[in-house]
This record gives structure tokens, sequence and C-alpha cells, in this order.
């Protein structure tokens, strides 16, 4: 298995996990997404990175680096998704790793992400596979 992870930072590079993110955030579309993506990079520090196997792109993972009184320095872990085709083999591991390792060599001190209600899968892996504890709920509005 060749496995690599890259960060992704041109369009073109942005757009090709569209597919792969269009799982976890289907309500976006193609322009909306690549818009949101290069505001939160330009404007939040946001980061997103892949992970291709035999080159090509199975998972994505996008985070970005935050300090708040809550968590000190810690990383927001924001998408995290493996296309449905490919799930269970570990890609979801190893992007967690991967920015966990990041955090640490940035010196943050942790590494946090929310997950939906409904995604009982996820919170298993969360908790279970990568060790990750439920500390709070998630609350909030919508203002249109």
């Amino acid at each position: 298995m060749t496995i690599s992870i890259k960060e992704l930072n041109s369009q073109n590079e942005i757009l090709e996990a569209f597919t792969v993110m269009k799982q976890l955030r289907t309500h976006l579309d193609e322009e909306t997404y690549l818009e949101l993506v290069l505001d939160a990079r330009d404007t939040d520090r946001y980061k997103m990175f892949a992970l291709f196997d035999r080159g090509e792109l199975v998972a994505v993972i996008g985070f970005k680096p935050m300090i708040t009184l809550y968590y000190g320095r810690f990383v927001w872990v924001c998408d995290l998704v493996t296309d449905a085709k490919r799930r269970s083999k570990g890609y979801g591991e190893k992007l967690l790793t991967f920015v966990h390792n990041w955090a640490k060599e940035n010196n943050y001190e942790s590494v946090a992400l929310s997950s939906g209600l409904q995604r009982t899968n996820a919170h298993h892996f969360y908790e279970e596979k990568m060790n990750y504890d439920k500390v709070s709920y998630v609350f909030r509005t919508c203002l249109y």
C-alpha cells in the first residue's frame, strides 16, 4: 500500500477533493465549497490535507490552529471524511494521527472536533480507536 498525505493549496487541488468532501458536507455545491475553503484558508488559517492511496485521493481532513480560554492552544478538526467506498482501511486514523503530529510539532496542546449526533460510528472511532473524550456539547443557532 503506497500512502501519502499532501496539503491541498491550489484551487485545482482543493477542487479534486470535492467529490470526497461532498460525502460529508452534502449541502455544499462545488462553487460554494471552493469559496469557503479559500476564505477559511486566507482569513482563518484553515488547512486541508488529502490522503492518497496509490495516487488516488481517498480521504480529506480540514483543520485550523486556534487559541481559546477553554482549550488553550489547540487544533480544531473541521472536516474529516473518507470516501464511502474506501472506509475501514485506516485512512481516517492516519489523517488524525497526521494532525496530532502537526499539532505537537507546532506547539499546540490538544486536538478537538465535533461530530454530528447521528454519526454513532464516527463517535465510536473517535472514542475507542483514537482515544478522544466527550467534553462538551456543541450548540448553534442560525441567524438567517
